[in-house]
């Protein structure tokens, strides 16, 4: 028993702890649609699905859609689109807080016939100096005292809409001076005259998030509410409308954030960088968002592996983005094809192959996999090769190509360099190389060694592409950390690098978009949603190796 005990996380230690008392074990994922899901909520998706699962349990799909003003079907619909990427499957199960807004009222009612909700006319700043401080307890105003039937009134004539925005709320009457500030009164509804999403205007009143998301739980009979670390001071308010309203008691559990290194998980933030154009959308590549992480081509697999490696914890910590890539960059090494590519060309002449002529050979796609077989590529006499992997003079441990030099051409011939040409800038425009035609790769018995193995890609048959090379988004590990500094100081301008004309071997016309692929010796990539016929564009995934260095600190 106990080895099993050391094999759970806290949450589900609790969950078995308690098997006896709540043997169906029922969770929610409750998203707000006012945004794109970003790499916190990976986690909290793959906590409430998989602790569900593993115990037997179903998990819900419920939209927390109680502000209009910011919500949009647009958000909804990418919402599970990416949940279903991740791999996860909510069934027949999913909601709204907006299904429930007929309910939530009549909640509201009960409360106030209790004598335990008013109806309130302060303003919003009279409310939050009401309240005090955490050190200084709040103070009741003259609305608290109203009457049951008042209340009932004001509170029905809100809903029908007789009072402007903002003219009056209704606030649970608690403690003013609990030491938890959330219990001082909390506002439950405020009046919106905005057209919903899905309800239209049928209302003009809405209720708040700890007034709704609670009791949403409650309807559906969610036997636990997992969620992150910030909502732990919202436990006894949850726990408060549950025991007053005598609904279905849902239980709420807190687990650490996915805080990750040089990313941030702020919606408002993430919609900033959008709305000022440095990025080019919720879907940028560089975005720490579902959509971003899914077209810079992280395998969902990839991201269920790092969560399950960060673990659930109950105590904020800082992930190193590293651990992250490795886990994109293992997946990757087991599921993509090698292909050729090169991004910054110079050409390679081989002088004694015959002119105009070419061959076909043969590659395979993935040593990792035999089931994907391979592929040929076009050979010739004239080729392209990456400029770094040539020297004029290279140092004694330098294995790439230099006057002299010999090396293997991956999937082809052993080559000798024998000389180069430069343009009138001393730029190296072209290298003359021979080749030894008894080297051809799985026939070669020549005894000829070659410590080097470069990739290229023929010049008759290259196909040109476009290469979006990406860095770090912010130059800080902690870009919102910093109370004296806004955290766009730290946005990186060097965190997208175009290469406008890089070549790849020709079986890469037609990929689909988002194909994952290794691009030899250069790194992992994915072919881009924009990416056509016409023009193939690639985004850069991970590097083959971490090689980020931090900033040095002036």
């Amino acid at each position: 028993m106990s080895d099993k005990v050391e094999s759970l996380n806290f949450i589900e230690q609790i969950i078995e702890e308690n098997l006896g008392t709540v043997p169906t074990i029922h969770t929610r994922f409750p998203p707000e649609p006012n945004g794109y899901l970003h790499i916190g909520h990976v986690k909290a998706i793959c906590i409430n699905f998989e602790t569900a699962k593993k115990f037997g349990g179903k998990t819900n799909l419920r939209f927390d859609d109680t502000n209009p003003t910011t919500e949009d079907t647009e958000f909804v619909d990418n919402i599970k689109k990416d949940i279903k990427w991740l791999g996860f499957d909510w069934e027949d199960r999913e909601y709204f807080a907006s299904d429930y807004f007929g309910k939530l009222y009549e909640y509201a009612v009960t409360l106030i016939k209790k004598g335990l909700a008013y109806v309130d006319d302060s303003t919003p700043d009279e409310i939050a100096t009401q309240k005090g401080t955490p050190t200084k307890p709040g103070v009741a105003n003259e609305y608290r005292s109203r009457s049951v039937e008042e209340n009932l009134d004001l509170f029905a004539r809100m809903k029908k809409g007789e009072y402007p925005d903002g003219a009056r709320v209704l606030r649970a009457k608690i403690d003013m001076e609990s030491p938890n500030m959330l219990m001082r009164d909390p506002v439950l509804y405020r009046i919106k005259h905005e057209t919903h999403h899905r309800t239209g205007d049928e209302w003009c009143i809405y209720p708040l998030y700890d007034f709704a998301h609670g009791q949403s739980d409650s309807i559906e009979g969610i036997t636990y509410s997992l969620c992150s670390l910030e909502f732990i001071h919202h436990r006894p308010l949850y726990n408060w409308f549950i025991e007053n309203l005598e609904i279905f008691p849902s239980r709420q559990i807190e687990f650490a954030r996915m805080n990750v290194a040089f990313m941030i998980t702020s919606k408002r933030k993430l919609k900033k960088l959008v709305e000022e154009g440095l990025v080019t959308g919720w879907d940028d590549p560089r975005m720490p968002t579902i959509s971003g992480m899914r077209r810079k081509g992280y395998p969902a697999a990839a991201l269920r592996v790092f969560c399950d490696k960060v673990g659930v914890a109950k105590r904020e910590n800082l992930i190193e983005i590293d651990l992250l890539e490795s886990c994109v960059r293992d997946e990757l090494n087991k599921t993509t094809a090698r292909v050729h590519a090169v991004l910054d060309p110079v050409k390679l002449t081989i002088t004694n192959y015959p002119k105009g002529e070419s061959e076909m050979l043969h590659a395979i796609s993935n040593p990792e996999d035999d089931s994907m077989g391979g592929r040929d590529i076009p050979f010739s006499g004239e080729l392209y090769i990456e400029r770094e992997d040539f020297m004029e003079d290279p140092p004694k441990k330098f294995f790439r190509l230099g006057p002299g030099k010999t090396v293997r051409l991956k999937n082809a011939y052993i080559i000798h360099c024998e000389d180069f040409v430069k343009d009138e800038d001393g730029k190296v425009i072209e290298i003359k190389c021979t080749y030894f035609d008894n080297t051809k790769s799985g026939e070669d018995n020549s005894g000829i060694k070659a410590k080097g193995t470069l990739h290229w890609v023929s010049a008759a048959h290259a196909v040109e592409a476009e290469v979006r090379m990406y860095d770090r988004l912010f130059t800080d590990e902690t870009p919102a950390s910093h109370e004296d500094k806004d955290f766009l100081e730290f946005f990186n301008k060097e965190s997208l690098t175009v290469i406008p004309k890089a070549y790849v071997e020709p079986s890469l016309v037609n990929t689909a978009p988002l194909t994952q692929l290794q691009f030899m010796r250069k790194g992992y990539f994915c072919v881009d949603q924009e990416s056509s016929e016409d023009k193939l564009i690639f985004n850069q995934t991970v590097g083959l190796k971490s090689s980020y260095k931090p900033p040095v600190k002036k």
